[in-house]
């Protein structure tokens, strides 16, 4: 029975229709030793099947008040014309993330990324009409003030308005805007789609963008300074046209990613307190 090989693709041109070649080559296939009873004797060996892995960046930003994902179209099959997460073959001296980073930077120009974890991995034998492969997809946040140079073949979309999407990256996409939402809930990741220093109003959109529905400035603003997750700056907006007193800047206390939330995390219990409890 014939194996087949590991093959590792470029970032744009994922996968062709071309038949992959028969492995002949006994070192290049994968022996397992079986389990075995007890009893004397060898254990049988069986070949296992060598998976490529590639990694998928969902890279989210908000952009003209809405939640965007970047995109960009494959031209070739399968699913061509079809829109696709920005992907890579993972090599073999590299971590997931630091793939992820060298694909992203070198094919989309996204440098500047606020914030970057794991999100899950996809393992369906049949996301891939060519042949097995598996797919470790990562959150990737991009600031509303960042500006990268994106190819032609490459464009922001709304999440709530995606076009024809390959393999399942349209599921992968709501994992990511679902992620992203459950955690503005009890964590200060806000910091890693906001710029430096901000006004409330501009806050406000950023969250009402993610969340997929209105926030109030006034709440939003109490809850943020209670939590100690934002706080003043000396600075104030540019004058409007429309006159008045100019706008306070606010910025993040840390930009790095904190539970802000006791409540919506378990922490060892305080003495005297049940364990396994909420703090």
């Amino acid at each position: 029975m014939s194996r087949k090989p590991c093959q590792h693709s470029s970032m744009r041109d994922v996968r062709t229709e071309q038949p992959r070649p028969a492995m002949t080559d006994p070192a290049a296939q994968i022996v397992v030793e079986a389990a075995e009873g007890p009893g004397p004797g060898p254990s049988p060996s069986r070949a296992v099947d060598c998976f490529r892995h590639e990694v998928l960046g969902v890279v989210l930003s908000v952009r003209g008040g809405r939640l965007h994902v970047l995109l960009w179209r494959r031209a070739n099959p399968p699913f061509e014309g079809k829109w696709s997460l920005p992907c890579g073959p993972l090599g073999g001296d590299e971590r997931l993330g630091a793939s992820l980073s060298r694909h992203l930077a070198a094919k989309v120009d996204i440098t500047r990324i606020a914030h970057l974890e794991q999100l899950e991995t996809r393992s369906d034998p049949a996301r891939d009409p060519l042949g097995r492969s598996l797919a470790t997809a990562y959150l990737a946040l991009v600031a509303t003030d960042a500006q990268p140079r994106i190819p032609p073949d490459t464009a922001w979309h709304a999440v709530d308005a995606l076009p024809a999407t390959a393999y399942d990256h349209g599921s992968i996409i709501g994992s990511a805007r679902d992620r992203l939402r459950a955690k503005l809930s009890y964590t200060n990741i806000g910091f890693a789609l906001a710029p430096d220093t901000f006004t409330i109003a501009q806050l406000q959109d950023i969250y009402a963008a993610s969340l997929g529905h209105s926030v109030a400035a006034t709440n939003l603003q109490r809850i943020l300074t209670r939590r100690a997750v934002i706080e003043p700056t000396p600075g104030t907006a540019r004058p409007t046209a429309a006159g008045g007193r100019p706008a306070s800047l606010y910025r993040f206390a840390t930009r790095e990613l904190v539970v802000t939330n006791a409540f919506a995390a378990f922490r060892p219990p305080e003495p005297g307190a049940p364990a396994g409890s909420p703090a």
